[in-house]
C-alpha cells in the first residue's frame, strides 16, 4: 500500500514499563491515537495496533508488544503483510544521546547505541525510513544503562518530557503533512 503510513512508538509491553524512560515511543503513539480518535485495540503482528487518518494520509499507528529488543520483528511483519515502502515508516524512540525533552528527527541513519533500532534496521535491512528521537539523556554516573532507561523519569524531568510527547506528535504530523523536511527544520531545535 504506497500511500499507508505507518507511525511506530518504541517501548516496553506491560503496567510494569509502562511509565519508564524507554516507554517515550508509546506515549507519543497514544496521544496521537487519542489527538485523532484512533482506537489502538487491534492486536496483530506482534503488535498492538490502530488504523485511521492523520493529515488527510491513511496511517496505522503500531505499538510493538515484543519488548524492545525484538521491536524489528513486529515491524517486519507490518511491511510484509501491507506492503509498506520503508520510506513510509516513522518510528519514534527515546535517546540517550539528547538531552531530556529535546527532539531531533532525521530521514534516516544508524540505530546507534538503540537496541530497538537495531532490531528494525536488522529486520526489515534498510535504515532509510524517517524518525523522531526523543530525549531522554545519558544515565548518571555509575548507573547501567539497561536499569536507567527502565527507571521513571524525575519530578523535574517528568514536566519536560510531557512537552517533548506534545512537541513529538506534532513533529510525527508535521513528517505525514508536509514532509521530512520541514519537519526537522520546524521541530529540530525543540527542547533547546
Amino acid at each position: 500500500m504506497e500511500d499507508l503510513i505507518v507511525v511506530v512508538g518504541l517501548g516496553n509491553p506491560g503496567k510494569k514499563y509502562a511509565n519508564t524512560r524507554h516507554n517515550v515511543g508509546f506515549w507519543v503513539v497514544e496521544l496521537l491515537a487519542l489527538k485523532h480518535k484512533i482506537k489502538m485495540t487491534k492486536l496483530k503482528f506482534k503488535a498492538l495496533y490502530g488504523e485511521g487518518v492523520i493529515c488527510g494520509k491513511k496511517v496505522l499507528l503500531v505499538m510493538p508488544q515484543t519488548y524492545m529488543n525484538l521491536s524489528g520483528e513486529s515491524v517486519r511483519d507490518i511491511i510484509n503483510w501491507y506492503k509498506v515502502p520503508v520510506k513510509n515508516i516513522i518510528i519514534i524512540y527515546d535517546d540517550i544521546d539528547l538531552p531530556v525533552g529535546r527532539l531531533r528527527i532525521r530521514p534516516k541513519g544508524s540505530a546507534g547505541t538503540h537496541n530497538g533500532m537495531r532490531s528494525i534496521i536488522y529486520q526489515i535491512m534498510s535504515d532509510e525510513f524517517p524518525r523522531v528521537r526523543v530525549g531522554i539523556d545519558k544515565p548518571p554516573e555509575g548507573w547501567d544503562l539497561a536499569n536507567y532507561v527502565l527507571s521513571k523519569f524525575s519530578k523535574e524531568d517528568r514536566e519536560k518530557i510531557q512537552q517533548a510527547v506534545v512537541s513529538a506528535a506534532d513533529a510525527v504530523e508535521g513528517i505525514i503533512g508536509c514532509g521530512v523536511d520541514q519537519a526537522m527544520s520546524k521541530f529540530n531545535n525543540i527542547g533547546t
